[in-house]
């Protein structure tokens, strides 16, 4: 690996912001490109639930932990922030999966308690007690951060630094000369030189580096986040339970997701998707249905796309082997992950050394 002074970076949302800025707060001179705007792909839909919860591996944990402590950095710096909290979560299925999971968080140190019914409605008021159908895991420790808001702040930063950003720039594709990446061109034929290139594209990313004659499998399914109207009613933590996903939003308006409607959501080959909108009040009903007050919540907007996940469900971090100076950052964990990724991959970059945290999410683990 050699060091780099130019760096384009392709992806508007949370990792290739995230990158860029680091990228540019170590001295490098760099370009992001992005397809439409900023965050109006996956990181705009994204619950962005800050947590290392259930079980993992121990070095993806750890790299979700290091990507938590980031955001606590962010929040010590500002905790006024309504777009970043750390308020706990709460999560309950059946009594066998919670007890388990609670059971495979406690085996590496994560904080997780057990909660009676009555216990999670003493934590959370906000809840109505009679939702909760049996114990619940409850992990202090995690928060959630509206990704769109954390990207319009690293932006500001990176431009107020001399960064620049490109949108509206269409389709990138890498130019490779004597086997390494040279730069990326735009739709339009524009052309921007890098001593490295940063694939930050979300569920795209696999048939971006195709491109190239990497193969890294895709998994990403189609999603749905929601938000509401302002709610009236303030609920802190991240809701997670068997029918809908919850966290509070800016605004006190509420954000949700799942994932039993997925094959309820329609794609053409263009990439264009849509639902029927009585799902929509399916899933804000079920989100009703939580809350301690007779609230009438509704939703104000909902996006539709894919969630990405590589295929094995790693992140996939790191130097592409087959094209050297060309760099991924392509992982379903992206709010957790999005300041360290970031970071990590800022490091490799700007130094030339493999970071070890990074070592058992490189692409070439796909390789034949």
């Amino acid at each position: 690996m050699t060091t780099a002074k130019q760096v384009v970076v392709v992806g508007g949302g949370v990792i290739g912001v995230s990158a860029a800025t680091h990228l540019r707060r170590d001295g490098a001179d760099v370009v992001l490109v992005t397809e439409g705007e900023l965050a109006d792909g996956a990181s705009g839909r994204s619950l962005a639930w800050l947590n290392s919860a259930g079980s993992r591996s121990a070095a993806y944990h750890a790299l979700r932990l290091a990507g938590i402590d980031r955001y606590r950095t962010l929040f010590a710096a500002d905790p006024s922030r309504d777009w970043l909290r750390f308020d706990g979560g709460l999560h309950w299925a059946t009594e066998s999966t919670v007890e388990a999971r609670h059971r495979a968080e406690v085996a590496h140190g994560y904080e997780s308690h057990l909660l009676t019914p009555d216990e999670v409605a003493v934590r959370e008021p906000g809840i109505a007690a009679a939702a909760v159908t049996g114990p619940a895991v409850h992990n202090p420790g995690e928060g959630w951060v509206s990704l769109p808001h954390l990207i319009e702040h690293l932006a500001a930063e990176f431009t107020g630094r001399g960064g620049r950003i490109v949108t509206g720039a269409g389709r990138a594709h890498v130019v490779v000369e004597n086997g390494a990446a040279t730069g990326v061109t735009t739709k339009n034929g524009e052309r921007f030189a890098a001593d490295a290139v940063v694939l930050a594209c979300g569920a795209a990313t696999s048939a971006v580096v195709a491109e190239l004659g990497v193969s890294i499998p895709d998994a990403s399914p189609l999603a749905m986040l929601v938000l509401t109207e302002p709610a009236g009613q303030r609920v802190n933590s991240v809701l997670n339970t068997p029918r809908v996903a919850l966290r509070p939003n800016p605004g006190g308006t509420l954000a949700l997701d799942h994932s039993w409607y997925e094959d309820r959501i329609t794609e053409t080959a263009d990439g264009e998707c849509s639902i029927d909108e009585s799902v929509v009040k399916e899933l804000v009903a079920e989100a009703a249905a939580l809350l301690s007050e007779d609230v009438a919540l509704t939703a104000a907007s909902w996006k539709l796309g894919r969630k990405p996940i590589p295929g094995d469900g790693e992140p996939v971090f790191g130097e592409l082997t087959e094209v050297p100076g060309c760099f991924v950052g392509f992982t379903h964990s992206g709010a957790t992950l999005g300041l360290i990724a970031g970071e990590l991959l800022s490091y490799e970059i700007r130094t030339g050394a493999r970071h070890p945290m990074l070592e058992p999410f490189r692409p070439d683990r796909f390789r034949p």
